[in-house]
Parts: structure tokens; sequence; C-alpha cells
């Protein structure tokens, strides 16, 4: 008996059928026999020829390729066939064994069967290396160098997968559910589909537009509907009969206490916002990026048909699923019924025509649009938050908010705004009451009186022009003037030592000027990576604006995943990272320890940040970007359990992040042999990420801007005469109240003192310096 009823699929365009499938399932059978796959694996049983022609690979690859020829078919269907053997060998030899070190030594030399320029390969000892080593040869000649580079990361990426999956099957533990969605994507096999698409449909991606955000959405969006879907489909074998625990719908059951029916509902909730995410992407997206970077035609037509092979690649995928004995398919629906879809236009955007049918919309997409702005919903009722860490406070803070007033005023943040119809943006006294030099006090407690300065001139700056994008660019529904705007910034950052132009308003004439301040000290590599993070800061609240014309509350996983660009946590993490200049390796950098270090730390700042201003947010602004206003459109709750998810989504980042400290960057010294510098260097970053994010908790709570005194004065004000602010209009810091930083959860470590979580020596954290 099935654990549940599979539910009713989002999948509006019908799946083809390539007519060489007989051709492909004849090929790889013979191929199959030839690289071993069917010989017993050190006295393991993998596959026979019985298991091959149940799995049918050939109908999945006939299925989601259904426009290439037979030849083309053929060595999809051989790499498919290769990464299924691949997961059944690794799962009988290491997981099952639990061999993590023979499982490390066996997906390194994987990676010697990979060479980008014909390098020579070793000699294969398994099935796997063969079929690898076969493949690689076969296929790599017919696509460029970018392209060879990205398969390398994603077919590695994919072998991986097995590590993370052995490491928590080791551990016993089930991932949080965006640290599941993050890995899954990261390492699963869909983004190593998506490169295979480009292959098949002989259209690669141009480089120039493979990292801008709609071409990773359209990857993002596609891995997390392959992966999501299989995770339904596969959940019985899986789970119940495997004993894997990276499985969507057991994240679900786990985190939130569902039980399986009602988990499988909220995974294929997942699974339909993904799709529908892609389907906006590439309807309202793709033609802005043509427009803004002018796109060849020829270029214009490799990206539409890579979209079309990936939207052929769900269809395809989702038959194949109903129909293959390797997964749990009785009782499946696709919306809408058999006849009705042999009627209905294919290809992308074919959705349009039935654009007002509930079928083709989904109850999600039609809340995403249809909730309205503004919201009265009163002051938030906080719940406690879990803060293991302790607040220090720079001594410079007093003198650091005098000159932000002096700089704000210099830069021009309280001179009219004319789409304002000349009212200022902020008043002084704004500045004043939103305190960042009592932000940046807590985020570096070690820092001189310069580089306080600069991070609070930095924080008002990102806050004001978070402010000013929609006030100004969304209300008046112009997206063309905030490219504009985009436009300019770039030319006030630059990488030499060009010119920039005259500022015409306040954000241009503060960029200038911290960008001056910023990147003098910084080498070129340096000035470009923090290039970067500017530029994706800007790019965020572009994307914010979109959505504000449309009238569209974010899908879940894009906001939280967009929300740390939109924070700026790039931004501040990039200058923090430069202090250690080029003592750690950047590979070792780059490793998703450290990126999950980082990714965790910005979530729980992010999420902290949503639930103090949901308020402001909510009832004031109009604003949809806030997590407690994405969680109740996707559940479809109430503020209270939106609130709730949220609260419980940031402690579970927060104790990943110790679980990381604690546990995983000791292993990853030991992995990289480095030696104690760097070690040192990488114990300092994650203090300096303890610290930064006790100093964003504290300033929600102390400054202004989010209270309900202000709020009602700022925003209900009339033309009044403005009161003076004193030399030190700030509030003193104050011990927050108890009710939002009791530490809570499993395995805290923490103690309650003084209104703060705080680190007892004892503590698995203890190995990191203070």
């Amino acid at each position: 008996m099935q654990p549940f009823e599979l539910p009713d699929f989002y999948m509006p365009y019908p799946a083809r059928l390539n007519p060489h499938v007989d051709i492909a399932r004849e090929h790889t059978r013979v191929w199959a026999e030839s690289m071993g796959f069917f010989e017993p694996q050190e006295g393991h049983h993998i596959w026979d020829e019985t298991d091959l022609e149940r799995h049918d690979y050939g109908l999945l690859c006939a299925y989601t390729h259904p426009d290439c020829d037979s030849q083309e078919l053929s060595l999809i269907t051989d790499w498919y066939v290769w990464v299924f053997y691949f997961d059944d060998h690794f799962l009988e030899l290491f997981k099952r064994t639990k061999d993590t070190e023979g499982a490390r030594k066996y997906l390194e030399r994987l990676r010697d069967f990979m060479p980008l320029a014909g390098a020579p390969m070793p000699e294969p000892t398994n099935p796997v290396e063969r079929g690898l080593a076969d493949l690689w040869v076969r296929t790599v000649p017919a696509m460029e160098l970018d392209w060879r580079e990205r398969f390398v990361a994603t077919t590695t990426a994919l072998l991986e997968e097995s590590r993370w999956e052995l490491a928590n099957i080791t551990e016993g533990r089930i991932a949080n559910p965006i640290e599941y969605i993050e890995m899954r994507r990261k390492v699963g096999g869909a983004p190593w589909s998506a490169n295979l698409v480009e292959h098949a449909v002989g259209a690669a991606v141009p480089p120039e537009l493979a990292a801008t955000r709609p071409l990773e959405v359209l990857r993002d969006t596609f891995a997390d509907g392959v992966h999501l879907r299989n995770d339904i489909f596969s959940y019985e074998r899986e789970v119940r009969q495997e004993g894997e625990n990276a499985n969507g719908i057991l994240v679900v059951e786990r985190f939130f206490g569902y039980e399986t029916q009602r988990a499988a509902d909220v995974v294929n909730d997942l699974l339909t916002s993904r799709l529908q995410q892609f389907e906006h992407t590439a309807l309202t997206e793709l033609p802005m990026l043509f427009a803004e970077y002018a796109v060849e035609p020829q270029d214009q037509a490799a990206v539409v048909a890579y979209a079309k092979g990936l939207q052929d690649w769900q269809s395809g995928g989702h038959e194949w699923h109903m129909r293959s004995s390797r997964y749990m398919n009785k009782g499946g629906t696709v919306a809408g019924d058999p006849l009705s879809r042999l009627f209905k236009p294919i290809g992308l955007g074919s959705t349009a025509v039935h654009l007002f049918t509930p079928t083709a919309l989904g109850a999600n997409r039609i809340k995403s649009f249809t909730r309205p702005r503004f919201e009265q919903v009163g002051p938030t009722a906080l719940p406690e938050l879990y803060l293991p860490y302790q607040l220090q406070l720079n001594p410079l803070v007093d003198v650091a908010r005098k000159n932000l007033l002096e700089w704000g005023a210099l830069v021009g943040f309280h001179e009219p705004v004319p789409a304002l119809g000349g009212r200022a943006l902020w008043r002084p006294v704004d500045l004043a009451e939103f305190d960042f030099a009592l932000c940046s006090a807590g985020l570096d407690p070690d820092a001189t009186l310069a580089e306080l300065d600069l991070s609070a001139n930095w924080l008002a700056w990102g806050t004001y022009i978070d402010d000013y994008y929609p006030q100004v660019f969304a209300a008046h529904k112009d997206m063309v003037a905030a490219k504009l705007q985009g436009k300019r910034f770039a030319a006030f950052m630059p990488l030499d030592s060009e010119a920039t132009p005259p500022a015409a308003n306040a954000m241009e004439r503060a960029l200038a000027d911290l960008w001056h301040r910023t990147t003098s000290v910084l080498d070129a590599e340096q000035r470009r990576e923090f290039h970067r993070a500017v530029t994706a800061f800007l790019a965020s609240c572009e994307w914010e604006v979109a959505n504000d014309i449309a009238n569209r509350i974010p899908d879940p996983v894009d906001y939280v995943e967009m929300r740390r660009r939109t924070f700026g946590s790039d931004l501040t993490m990039a200058l923090s990272r430069f202090s250690h200049g080029h003592l750690v390796p950047p590979e070792v950098y780059r490793t998703q320890t450290i990126l999950d270090l980082e990714h965790t730390a910005s979530d729980y700042a992010t999420m902290v940040n949503d639930l103090f201003s949901y308020h402001k947010e909510t009832q004031y602004e109009g604003d949809f970007h806030n997590a407690v206003r994405v969680m109740q459109n996707f559940f479809d709750c109430g503020p209270e359990d939106g609130v709730a998810i949220v609260n419980d989504l940031l402690t579970a980042r927060m104790q990943q992040f110790e679980r990381i400290v604690g546990s995983e960057l000791p292993a990853l010294y030991d992995e990289y042999d480095l030696d104690q510098d760097v070690r040192a260097s990488l114990d300092r970053r994650a203090v300096e990420l303890q610290d930064w994010m006790a100093g964003i908790v504290h300033w929600h709570i102390s400054c202004g801007r989010y209270k309900e005194a202000q709020l009602e004065e700022r925003y209900r004000r009339v033309d009044v005469p403005e009161p003076p602010v004193t030399e030190d209009p700030a509030p003193e810091p104050t011990t927050p109240a108890a009710p939002y930083l009791r530490p809570t959860g499993l395995g805290t470590g923490a103690v309650y003192i003084d209104g703060l979580g705080r680190r007892p020596a004892d503590s698995a954290l203890s190995t990191v310096s203070p």
C-alpha cells in the first residue's frame, strides 16, 4: 500500500515522445553491457539486464528530449543510464556500509575522467569509471570551453551529492527546508541535466548571459521542479525501503510536524510554485534581458531553445515517473484530463491561452497576484528569538553617530526628491532614529573609527536605496527609470582610475564617496569582487520593483535567495572578508562549508529583519517583500502562523550555523590540511559572523525604524515644523526585553543572561577563537 495518495500535478504542457526511442533502448542495453554494468561489484549485485529494462531510461530520454536525432538520443540515454547506475553503485558500496573515507577516494578519482582539454585519463577500475571515460570523449568535443567548465562543475556537484547524503545518513540528520532546497539543487542531478539539454538542442547559452539572474532562475527552477517531483515519486523507495533521508517530503514531515499526506501536498505546492516561477521568468524577465544586453537574434534563439528544452524535460520527466517501475506511481494525475490536453497548444508560453482556467493558474498563482498590498495588522507579537551569541558594542558608537548625521547631510539624504513632490525621502530625525552607527557598532565591535564610519555610511546608503526604489520607481511603475539608475550607478564604481560623472542625486553622491573610500585599499581582484556584490544588491532592488509593478508576492524559494541580496548581505560580508587578505586560499572560500556558513548567517539576519519590519511593511508601505507575507501566501495562513514559520526557519538556520562551526569547519581544516594561520583566520571569520548576527538583532530591538510611535509619526505626518535634532539624538543602547532573545530549540548550548543568549565555555563553539 502506498504511503500517500499522489497529488494532482501542475503540468500545463503535454509530454511528447521522441520517435527514436527503440533505437536508444537497444543502443544503451548493448552499451551498458559493454561497460560492465551487469557484473557483480565487490560481491554486490547492482544491476542486471532485467533492471535496466524495467527502469526504461530510453523512455525517460525519449520523453525528456523529444526532438533530437537518434545519435544524440542514444548519447543522452547512455548518460542517464550511467548516472542512475552510479547512484545505485554508490548506494551498495558506500551508503549501506557508511564507508565515508572510501566514498571520498572513490569520488575524487572520478574527477580525473573529466579533463577539460583532452588530458590523459587513468585506467578505469570499475564500470562507473569506464562509463564516464567513454561518455566524456563522445560528448565534450562538440561544445565550447565555457560549456565544458559548467558541465564539469555540475557533474562534480552531482557526484558530491552522495557525500552530503552519506554524511546525513551517518549522523542520522535531516536537513532543514532551506538547506535541503539549496543543497539538493547544487548537488542533485538536475543542473547536470540542464547542461545536457544545451547539448541535445544544439544551442549553448551565451557565456555572457549564463550568470544573469533570468538564466540562473530558469536553471534553478528547472532543478527544483525535477528534484521535488522525484521526491514525491521516490519517497516510498528511498525513505521506506532504502533508509535515505534526503527527500523533500521527509524534510517537511520532520520540520513542520505534518503527517505524510499533508507533507506530500506541501511539496507538490512548492513544485507548482517553482514551475510557475519558471514560466514567469521566461515570459517577463527574458525579454527584458534581451533588450538590456542587446542580445543578437541568434543568441536569443539559443536561449529560447534552451528554455523550451527545459520545459520539455519537465513534462517528459513527469510522464516517465508515471510509467517507470522504479517509482511509486499509482493514482497520480496531471491537471486537466487527457482529452482536453490533446487540444492544448504546446510550447513555451502556451499556458497564456488558458490563463484564467483553474488548472492552468493554480490557487497559489492567483493568490500571488491578488492579495491586498496594505493590511491593518497592528504591531507584531514577536516570538522568542534564538541567539546563542553575546552582543559586544564598539565603544566609539557615539562619535560614529555624530559623524553619520554630518555625512548624511553632506551627501544630501535630506534634500527634496522631485518624484516625491519635493518632499525629502528622509528627514534628519529619521536618520537619527534609524541609528545605523549602533548597528555597525554591534557588527564590528573592534573596528577603528574610520572603519565604523565607513560601515555606518554603507548601511545608510543601502537603506536609503531600499526606501527610494519602492517609493519612487515602483510607485510610478517605472521599470525603465530603475534600470537607467542602475546603469548610472555603475559609472560611480570604476574598477580602475577613470573619472566619474557629476552626481545627479544623493544616492550617486554617496556611492561615489563610499566607493573611493572603500576601494582605495583594495587590490584589483578585491575591487572586482566588491563591484559584483554592490551590483547584485542594486539588481535585487530592481527585482523588487518588477514584483511591485506586477503586484506579485514572490515564490518562497526565490524570495529567500534574493533576500540575501536585497538585505545587502553579500556587500557587508565581502567587506569583512577583505580584512583577511589573501591568507585563505580561494578554493577554500568557495567550498560548500564556507558558503553554508555565510548563507546561514545571512538567512538568520534577513528573517530577523522581516519579523521586525512586518508591521511597517504590511500596514504602512504595502510591501510584499517580507518572509511573513510570503509564508502566509504560500501556506494560506494568518499572521501568527506566518511569524511562527519564519521563527522556526531562522532558528533552524542558526542551529545549522552552530553545527558548521562546531563540526564542519574542523573537518574542512583537516580535509584541506590547512595551516594554523589559515585556521585562525577562518575561526575569526566565524566569530565576525556571530558578532554580525548579534549586532543586527540588537539594532532591530533598539532603533526607532520599527517602533509603533515612530511609524505613526513618520508615515502619518503632516507639514509641521520638524523637531530639532540634538547632537546625540539616538537613544542609548538598551538591554532588550527578555521575550525577544530567550534561547530556544534543540542543542542550543546557550544560557539566558541579561536578555542575550550567551555561549558557555564548554560549548562546541568554544573551538572558535574569541
